[in-house]
C-alpha cells in the first residue's frame, strides 16, 4: 500500500478525536469487507472512509479501537494475518510493521484476537483498560463487516451484552473532523485537481464532428490512470452530448457527438484517496454558436459569482439562493424563462457540496441540522457548479470548480482548468 500521507497525519486526527470524545470511552470502527456483486464476484474493495480516516489503512477485515479514560489515551489496530493462500488470490497484505507504519499505531494485533480484546475491555469484572461508559460506533448504514454480518448487527449484538453502555454515534464526529481539510490534505486535492486537468485536455484533443462519448470518456481514464498511479476516477464520468447534457447524471456514453453540439463533462482523478471533481463544458467544434455562448456565459458568470461569495460563516444554501437569484434576474432579462419562479425548470440542483476523501464528503450533524445550513469554516473544501439544462434547445452548461475555504474568502483550487470562451476557443485554434 502507497503512503500518501504520514502517520504524523493519522496520529494527528487520533488526537483531535481523544478530544472530541468524553472520558470512559471506547470508539470502535471497521474497515468492511468486500460486498458481493454476483454469484462469486465481488465489488472493488476499499475501506470504509472514516476508518481510513483515522488509522490510514485500507485493507478489508480490519478494525480499530480507541479508549480514553481518564487521563490516559490508547489505539488498538487490528488486521488480517498473513495468509499464504489467500495472497496467491488476492495479493499481498500488510505485515504488522508495514501496519503500525502507514498508521503510526504502536499496538496492531490479529484481527481473530479483536473479539477477545473486546471482551477483555469491556466486561465488567475485568475492564482491563478502566471503566467505559461510552461506546462510540459508526451508524453509517450498510458497512459489511464479516460474511453476513452488516456493523447495525454487532452494535445490537454489543449493546445486549453490555447493556451499561451508551452508545454515540462516531459518524457525526469523525465526519465533523473530515470537514476541515490540513495543508496535506489540500496538496492531494490539488495534485488530483492538476491530473484531472492533463485528462480533461487530452480529452479535448481528440474532439471531432461524430465522435463517441465513451471514446472520449475512456481517453481521460487512461490519461489518468497513467498519471495518478492507477487510482482512477473519482466517479463514474459523465460525459454528456448536445441534449443529453440536459439529464444531470447523464451515464450511458453511448452517442455520437456532432459538431453544431457542446459536450458537458463531469469527471474527476483520484490521488491519495482524494478526490477532484470537475465539470466543464465545451463546443464540440472548438468555437461556441452564439446561442451556446450566451447561455454558456450566463453560467460562467454564476460560476465566477460564488467564488467571489464563498467564506468563513456562509452556508451552501445560501451560496445556492445567490445563483437562483441571478438566474432569475438574468434569464428573464435574456427571454429564456418567462417568471423567476421558472428557474426550477432548467436549474434544479445545488451549487455546492463538500469535498474530499468522498466526491460528495459526508457531513453527519448530531443535532440533524442539514449540511447545507452548516456555516463554511477555514479549511472546507466546496464544489462550485452551476448549471442550466435547456432540452428543446438541445443544450445542457456546467461548470464546476473545486473552491477551498480560507479565513477571509476562497482559493479556487482549479483555477488552472479551461473555461473562458476566448481560451477555449485559443486552445482549438492551435
Amino acid at each position: 500500500m502507497k503512503q500518501f500521507l504520514e502517520n504524523t497525519e493519522f496520529e494527528a486526527r487520533r488526537k483531535r478525536m481523544f478530544e472530541a470524545i468524553k472520558e470512559d470511552s471506547l470508539v470502535i470502527l471497521f474497515a468492511g469487507v468486500p460486498k458481493i456483486c454476483s454469484a462469486d464476484e465481488d465489488y472493488p474493495f476499499e475501506a470504509n472512509h472514516n476508518f481510513y480516516y483515522l488509522s490510514g489503512i485500507d485493507q478489508d477485515d480490519s478494525a480499530l479501537l480507541l479508549y480514553k479514560g481518564e487521563g490516559e489515551t490508547k489505539a488498538f489496530l487490528f488486521v488480517s494475518p498473513y495468509d499464504e493462500r489467500k495472497e496467491k488470490w488476492t495479493g499481498k497484505r500488510l505485515t504488522y510493521d508495514e501496519a503500525r507504519e502507514l498508521s503510526g499505531i504502536t499496538n496492531v494485533l490479529p484481527r481473530n484476537s479483536f473479539e477477545t480484546m473486546l471482551e477483555k475491555i469491556l466486561d465488567p469484572n475485568i475492564l482491563q483498560l478502566g471503566p467505559v461508559s461510552y461506546l462510540y460506533s459508526d451508524f453509517q448504514s450498510e458497512l459489511k463487516i464479516a460474511p453476513g454480518v452488516e456493523v447495525f448487527d454487532f452494535r445490537k449484538q454489543l449493546l445486549q451484552k453490555y447493556p451499561y453502555l451508551q452508545e454515540v454515534d462516531a459518524d457525526c464526529l469523525i465526519t465533523g473532523l473530515r470537514l476541515v481539510k490540513s495543508p496535506s490534505e489540500i496538496s492531494l486535492l490539488k495534485t488530483a485537481i492538476s491530473i484531472t486537468d492533463t485528462g480533461i485536455r487530452s480529452v479535448m484533443r481528440r474532439f471531432k464532428d461524430g465522435v463517441k462519448e465513451y471514446e472520449l470518456a475512456n481517453e481521460f481514464l487512461h490519461v489518468i490512470n497513467d498519471a495518478s498511479g492507477n487510482q482512477g476516477l473519482s466517479f463514474p464520468t459523465i460525459m454528456a452530448g448536445g441534449k443529453r447534457a440536459t439529464v444531470l447524471h447523464y451515464t450511458t456514453l453511448q452517442e455520437p457527438i456532432y459538431k453544431d453540439e457542446m459536450v458537458l463533462m463531469d469527471l474527476g482523478a483520484r490521488y491519495g484517496y482524494y478526490n477532484a471533481d470537475i465539470s466543464r463544458t465545451f463546443p464540440i467544434c472548438g468555437k461556441f454558436s452564439p446561442l451556446q455562448k450566451k447561455i454558456y456565459s450566463i453560467v460562467l458568470e454564476a460560476n465566477k459569482m460564488i467564488a467571489a461569495l464563498a467564506r468563513p460563516g456562509l452556508t451552501l444554501r445560501q451560496l445556492n439562493q445567490a445563483v437562483i437569484d441571478y438566474y432569475a434576474k438574468v434569464l428573464v432579462e435574456e427571454g429564456i424563462i418567462d417568471k423567476p419562479e421558472d428557474v426550477i425548470n432548467v436549474y434544479f440542483h445545488s451549487v455546492s457540496h463538500f469535498i474530499g476523501l468522498d466526491t460528495h464528503d459526508p457531513l453527519s450533524c448530531a443535532d440533524n441540522t442539514p449540511y447545507r445550513d452548516v456555516p463554511l469554516r477555514p479549511g472546507c473544501v466546496i464544489s462550485d457548479e452551476p448549471g442550466l439544462y435547456i432540452p428543446e434547445l438541445g443544450i445542457g452548461v456546467r461548470i464546476e470548480d473545486d473552491l477551498y475555504i480560507t479565513e477571509t474568502g476562497c482559493i479556487n483550487l482549479s483555477s488552472g482548468i479551461l473555461k473562458e470562451v476566448e481560451e477555449i476557443e485559443a486552445f482549438f485554434d492551435k
